[in-house]
């Protein structure tokens, strides 16, 4: 018992000390000088990344600015994670003196066993570099991938952030952004199906129609040619379908094509040609039958 209570009375002794916090104090200080730093170095760090894109601008040698937006980003990123990851090995061993080389040691030997469970981590990564290296997609890119569809807001080393026209944020592991369908890429084809009742003419309504397309491109950006008629698509039961296509900016279809409705709309209003609506004829069974009718059963 004498021992424990002498035991215990040094240890009460150390930690109501002063040196204990004094160290403490100075390991503290010492780390948030090492992350400050850090800090600095990584800010600095962009500055001359940006500088060096705007550099390259005007070199003969370009590359697309979506890519570079990316191509910037991941620079971004990686000198991000390697002055972090540096100053927490300086603060371990600057600041608290813990022995980094056992502990490195240590870790390269755990590394094997976590490694078995991190492959999805290293897929992710790798996957990440072929997204940016083949030129997949870009920052500013408008993707459909996997369940989500939108633009790019961010590629990292690990993940994938995609915001949705309506403002959601999709975070997506780079292991499983497949399949990818980019809009960004190619001219979009807005493809408009109009209808038409039988009562007016096919060449009416396709010269109409024809008319209104040939000044739109001059109108509106979107529309890079003049929108084409392909014909009658189908004929329904009030009406017949008159299919228009026409060639816009890249990821601009949707917008193309409600433009065409729109300016098509107006005018074949405005020519008296009404868009056609469902027709229902009823018959009454108590129905007096009609002198026409009386007529026509005489005929028989």
């Amino acid at each position: 018992m004498d021992f424990v209570s002498q035991e215990l009375g040094e240890l009460w002794d150390y930690v109501s000390g002063p040196e204990l916090w004094i160290n403490i104090g100075e390991a503290v200080l010492k780390a948030i000088a090492i992350l400050f730093v850090a800090m600095i170095i990584i800010r600095v760090g962009n500055k001359i990344i940006n500088r060096l894109f705007e550099t390259r601008a005007h070199s003969p040698l370009r590359i697309t600015e979506r890519r570079e937006i990316t191509i910037k980003k991941l620079i971004k990123n990686a000198l991000k994670y390697t002055v972090y990851f540096l100053a927490f090995i300086t603060v371990l061993d600057g600041a608290f003196n813990l022995p980094i080389k056992s502990l490195l040691a240590g870790a390269g030997v755990a590394g094997i066993a976590i490694g078995f469970g991190a492959q999805n981590l290293v897929r992710d990564i790798i996957s990440g570099f072929f997204i940016i290296f083949e030129d997949q997609f870009s920052v500013g890119d408008y993707v459909r991938v996997a369940n989500a569809e939108g633009f790019v807001e961010e590629i990292g080393m690990r993940t994938t952030k995609i915001e949705s026209w309506t403002g959601e944020q999709h975070v997506l592991p780079n292991g499983n952004v497949t399949p990818v369908t980019n809009y960004s890429i190619h001219n979009g084809l807005a493809v408009v199906d109009i209808n038409v009742p039988y009562e007016n003419d096919v060449v009416t309504a396709e010269q109409i129609i024809d008319d209104t397309a040939k000044r739109l491109p001059d109108h509106y950006e979107e529309i890079v040619k003049v929108p084409e008629i392909i014909g009658v698509q189908s004929l329904e039961t009030s009406h017949y379908v008159i299919r228009v296509i026409a060639e816009t900016l890249p990821s601009y279809q949707w917008a193309g094509a409600r433009i065409i409705r729109k300016e098509v709309k107006e005018v074949l209003y405005k020519q008296g040609i009404q868009i056609p609506a469902p027709r229902l004829v009823m018959y009454s069974r108590n129905q007096e039958p009609t002198s026409l009718e009386i007529d026509r059963e005489r005929d028989r």
